[in-house]
């Protein structure tokens, strides 16, 4: 049988990473993760698996990240009981991240269930337990950099340092080949790190491969060069104007690393006296628990002698019970806040938004990519009103974002990243990026690889990988969301919209008789006949 790829996710979009190889002896999973942004695209968290579970023989895992890891707790609930193959930083950060992300989904479902239960709606289940997740880790193999394992008949597997995150890997696939010289050759890039990220080496991968997928989340966009004084410098700027503001720096932030990242920078800045000592409050369970872990691999990452003083200095404070957290915002002055999600769409960064978002002396800094459809995106677009959690808010604070301290390299690293895998004999697969970062890359690359072996799939598309390169099968599936409905702002978007811009219109009318109008008329559009 002819190697089939199937793109499950991360196609035309950065989150729910899921890639299918299947040949004739074997089937396995490169990630299983979580998809984010709009409604429509979380919804698909909840619905089937476009594969059978249990006929998955093992699950390659690139990284902890919920976006590539998340949905292997359900993965096994539906059946999968082989070996997840990971690094052992990933493993211990997985075993962490996977509970936690099991405990947000429960407590926003019995939050939406109470709601539900309020409007005579029909109560709603977590996609899966905090068990489900203790159970996983159990299916966890710890594997070396460097290492060849093999993962079914005919597939074997090694990893390479990604430089993204603790524990990170790009994926060697090596694939048996009876008819030829040599083994089909497969390389999955995973997220690739920056040059200049803090805590991790430059990325490394082999070069002479058949087929590579690569990530594009940057595809289209250089940051410059950037030195650990040009960072420090230009948060420095920031945090000098929450400073002068006399508020509170909210940071959403990913729990695992960027927060590292940011208490490690901010250390320095205090350290050398550029800013006053002041409060960091770490307000997040998890990353307090992956800080812990960070510690314990302190001699593996760059700067971990500075990360260990960081989270050991009595500026920083981490938060655990909701109290604490609820605490944080009765004070005054200048503190600071890092709290998870880094795309504003869950955790208690919401909660510190709602306090805080509508007052003129609060910063908030969005420190990383923000998805479309994110609340998270829709501030960085310059939104003056939002809806968190059903409440209305107005945009006061001041919106700032640096994205230096993204963990994906940029159009130029990504560029060269793939000129150091020449010779690609067969062709690219450009995933894990939205419609201008895919086009950007390929524009870049295609001025050394052919463009019509760039190949740029949509979700749940397959291709079987050729001998002279890759084809596209018509599976006659259904799509599970059409591929103009992905990386999109979607009807729910919409609707937080209307209902924004309907209070607003209400609220400006001079007197009763103009509010009785605007509903009036909007009672009028509901009641008329449908349009086709």
């Amino acid at each position: 049988m002819i190697p089939r790829l199937r793109f499950h996710g991360a196609a035309h979009a950065v989150t729910g990473s899921c890639y299918e190889l299947e040949v004739g002896s074997g089937r396995i999973l490169i990630d299983c993760g979580l998809f984010q942004g709009s409604k429509s695209e979380r919804e698909l968290n909840y619905g089937d698996f476009p594969f059978d579970p249990a006929k998955i023989d093992a699950v390659v895992l690139t990284h902890a990240h919920i976006d590539h890891s998340g949905l292997l707790p359900k993965l096994m609930k539906h059946g999968f009981s082989g070996p997840i193959h990971a690094t052992r930083a990933t493993i211990d950060l997985c075993s962490v991240m996977l509970p936690d992300c099991a405990h947000i989904q429960e407590m926003e479902v019995e939050h939406l269930n109470r709601r539900n239960a309020q409007r005579g709606r029909a109560a709603v289940a977590p996609i899966y337990s905090t068990d489900d997740a203790a159970k996983c880790m159990t299916l966890f193999h710890a594997r070396e950099y460097g290492v060849w394992f093999k993962v079914a008949t005919g597939i074997r597997v090694r990893f390479w340092n990604a430089g993204h995150l603790l524990g990170s890997a790009s994926v060697e696939i090596e694939v048996e080949d009876a008819a030829a010289a040599r083994p089909l050759k497969l390389l999955f890039s995973g997220d690739i790190g920056p040059a200049h990220k803090l805590l991790q080496p430059d990325p490394e991968a082999p070069a002479d491969v058949d087929y590579l997928i690569c990530e594009s989340t940057y595809g289209d966009r250089e940051r410059g060069e950037i030195t650990p004084d040009r960072r420090r410098s230009l948060l420095l700027h920031e945090v000098r104007g929450a400073l002068e503001a006399n508020g509170p720096l909210i940071i959403p932030s990913f729990a695992v690393e960027r927060t590292q990242e940011l208490l490690v920078d901010l250390f320095y800045l205090m350290r050398e006296g550029a800013i006053p000592k002041a409060d960091i409050f770490v307000d997040s369970p998890l990353a307090t628990r992956a800080s812990t872990i960070f510690e314990r691999h302190a001699d593996e990452i760059q700067e971990g002698d500075v990360l260990r003083q960081a989270l050991n200095s009595r500026e920083v404070r981490f938060t655990e019970t909701v109290e604490q957290s609820k605490a944080i915002n009765r004070l005054r002055g200048f503190y600071v806040v890092i709290a998870a999600s880094g795309m504003c769409d869950a955790g208690r960064i919401r909660h510190h938004l709602k306090a805080n978002i509508w007052r003129r002396n609060a910063t908030v800094m969005l420190a990383g990519f923000q998805a479309q459809g994110t609340l998270g995106r829709i501030l960085v677009d310059g939104a003056d009103r939002i809806r968190i959690q059903g409440e209305e808010f107005q945009v006061k604070a001041r919106i700032r974002q640096l994205d230096l301290y993204s963990g994906h390299a940029d159009a130029r690293e990504l560029d060269n990243w793939v000129r150091q895998r020449l010779p690609i004999h067969k062709g690219v697969f450009l995933t894990h990026g939205e419609a201008s970062g895919l086009s950007g890359l390929k524009s870049r690359v295609s001025a050394f690889v052919s463009a019509d072996r760039i190949i740029l799939p949509e979700l749940d598309d397959a291709f079987d990988l050729g001998p002279v390169g890759a084809h596209q099968v018509d599976l006659n599936e259904p799509k599970r969301l059409l591929p103009g409905k992905v990386a999109r702002l979607d009807w729910h978007n919409d609707l937080s919209q209307l209902l924004l811009d309907v209070s607003e219109a209400v609220s400006q009318q001079a007197d009763e008789r103009g509010r009785a109008a605007v509903i009036r008329r909007l009672r009028h559009a509901l009641s008329s006949p449908k349009q086709n």
